[in-house]
C-alpha cells in the first residue's frame, strides 16, 4: 500500500523544457506543420505569455494542430522529443524529489496537460509510477485533433486528482504537488503538501499569501 501519493506538474516543473511546444516545433521541422498552423501557434503561444486571450481556449486551440496525424507517428515523435529534448532538460532537484518520495513508499504521478505519449515516456524513463494526462481522440488510426475529455488543464487537474485519489483510497489531504504556475493553483489549493516549483509571478504571490513551500530549481 502506498502511504501517499506525490503528483508532479511536468512541464517546467519536472523539466525545464514545454513538452507541447517541443513536439509542435519538431512536427513542423518534419513537415507535419505547415507554415500558417506554426504562425497560428506562435500567435496563441504570445496570447498565452501576454495572458491577452483566455488559456483554456489556447490550450484546446494549441492541440488542434494534431489533427490528421497517424496516431503512431505522435508515438514516435513524444518518444523522439522525450529523449533528446525533455530528458536532459530535467531538473536534478525534481529527480531527488521523486526519490525521496518512492523511498517514502509513496506513489509518484504526472498531472500535466500534455499528451499521453509524451507522459507515458517521460514517467518510464524518470521511474515515476504513473500518469494522469490528457488524451486526444483517434478514429481509424489518425488523430481527430479533439480530446477524449477536457484536457487536463487548470480545474480539470483538480478533477482528475481527485478523482484518482478516490480510485487509490487516498485523501487529497495526504497528498503533495508541485506546480509552476497560476494554472495550477487549483491543484496546489485541494492538497495537503502543496509545492511551487519556480512559480510565475501570479503563482508566486498566491504562494506567499498562503505561506505554501516555494522552490528555485537550476
Amino acid at each position: 500500500m502506498n502511504s501517499y501519493i506525490a503528483f508532479f506538474d511536468m512541464d517546467r516543473t519536472i523539466t525545464k523544457a514545454v513538452s507541447g511546444n517541443v513536439l509542435a516545433l519538431t512536427a513542423y521541422r518534419k513537415g507535419l506543420m505547415s507554415n500558417s498552423d506554426m504562425l497560428y501557434a506562435i500567435w496563441l503561444l504570445l496570447g498565452y505569455k501576454l495572458s491577452f486571450k483566455d488559456p483554456q481556449k489556447i490550450i484546446y486551440e494549441m492541440a488542434g494542430w494534431v489533427k490528421g496525424i497517424p496516431e503512431k507517428t505522435l508515438n514516435d515523435l513524444s518518444v523522439e522529443i522525450t529523449h533528446k529534448t525533455l530528458l536532459p532538460a530535467v531538473y536534478p532537484d525534481a529527480i531527488s524529489e521523486i526519490r525521496m518520495h518512492s523511498e517514502n513508499k509513496a506513489r509518484t504521478v504526472i498531472l500535466s496537460s500534455s499528451p499521453a505519449p509524451v507522459c507515458r515516456e517521460m514517467s518510464k524513463a524518470l521511474g515515476i509510477d504513473d500518469f494522469v494526462c490528457s488524451e486526444l481522440e483517434v478514429a481509424d488510426g489518425v488523430l481527430t485533433g479533439r480530446s477524449l475529455r477536457p484536457l487536463c488543464f487548470g480545474s480539470e487537474k483538480v478533477i482528475r486528482m481527485k478523482e484518482y485519489c478516490e480510485i487509490n483510497n487516498t485523501d487529497p489531504g495526504k497528498c503533495w504537488y508541485y506546480g509552476d504556475s497560476i494554472a495550477d493553483f487549483p491543484a496546489l489549493s485541494v492538497v495537503g503538501h502543496p509545492v511551487c516549483v519556480n512559480p510565475d509571478r501570479k503563482l508566486l504571490i498566491k504562494a506567499r499569501e498562503n505561506r505554501w513551500k516555494i522552490c528555485y530549481w537550476e
